[in-house]
């Protein structure tokens, strides 16, 4: 698809160390890159290459030492924790690959959840549920329990979590980390469908076809990031190195 030239995600030189009395461990060093609006990435990178960090800081769940990191055209660096927390609950959609459902609330009630912090009234909070239920194939299991539902099923119910609330970014952690390679699939086709709705995708994978899927693959190795330009139909390829 056509992709805005302006940037849904920017980081510049964000670095991650995690200390102890005795040593500092660099989780991201000087890490540099940009999204536009309305792209899929996929990052990938070996185990312990600051994958998962670069997540957590994308998503505002986790800080960072140095560096800036713009969401939407916004400076998010150093804000308080509920201004974080409210971008965060505004802007970006989680899809974990542990789906986090709550076991006793239905799927109905499991979507309403992140819809519930933002004081949204009873009748625009259903029709965002039905519609994204519906979007996913499950409007007809919506008073279903998780424990009621495949894994495949539970990860769909997971998604319509995180656009319900209309994100302009969806992070998605290794969401197909517990299904098997159909089911994978299906969850791919619909984080497309997704993203070909205007809705811009950073998928975090091990899984090589998986990440061939996207229009760019960012591989992180060591907490630097590098873009590669192997993908005929990546826009502007590019390489994007920091000093190490």
């Amino acid at each position: 698809m056509t992709h805005s030239e302006a940037a849904m995600l920017r980081m510049q030189n964000i670095s991650k160390i995690y200390r102890t009395e005795l040593i500092e461990t660099y989780a991201l060093r000087e890490l540099s890159l940009e999204v536009k609006e309305g792209e899929f990435v996929a990052v990938s990178g070996p185990s312990g290459s600051g994958k998962t960090t670069f997540l957590n800081i994308a998503g505002l769940l986790e800080t960072f030492d140095t560096g800036t990191y713009e969401l939407d055209g916004r400076d998010v660096s150093r804000l308080s924790d509920d201004a974080r927390s409210r971008i965060r609950n505004e802007k970006i959609g989680f899809i974990f690959q542990s789906f986090n459902l709550i076991p006793d609330l239905d799927i109905f009630d499991n979507v309403d959840v992140p819809l519930r912090y933002r004081r949204m009234k009873a009748a625009e909070r259903r029709k965002r549920i039905e519609s994204s239920l519906e979007l996913v194939g499950l409007a007809a299991r919506m008073k279903h329990l998780p424990s009621q539902l495949s894994g495949g099923q539970q990860q769909r119910v997971a998604i319509a979590r995180a656009i319900a609330g209309d994100p302009a970014l969806i992070l998605a952690d290794e969401p197909t980390g517990n299904l098997d390679s159909l089911m994978a699939r299906q969850i791919m086709d619909l984080l497309e469908k997704i993203n070909g709705m205007g809705t811009t995708v950073v998928l975090v994978t091990h899984d090589a076809e998986l990440a061939r899927r996207a229009e760019r693959n960012i591989h992180i190795v060591d907490g630097v990031v590098l873009d590669s330009p192997s993908q005929a139909h990546s826009p502007q390829p590019r390489a994007e190195s920091a000093a190490d």
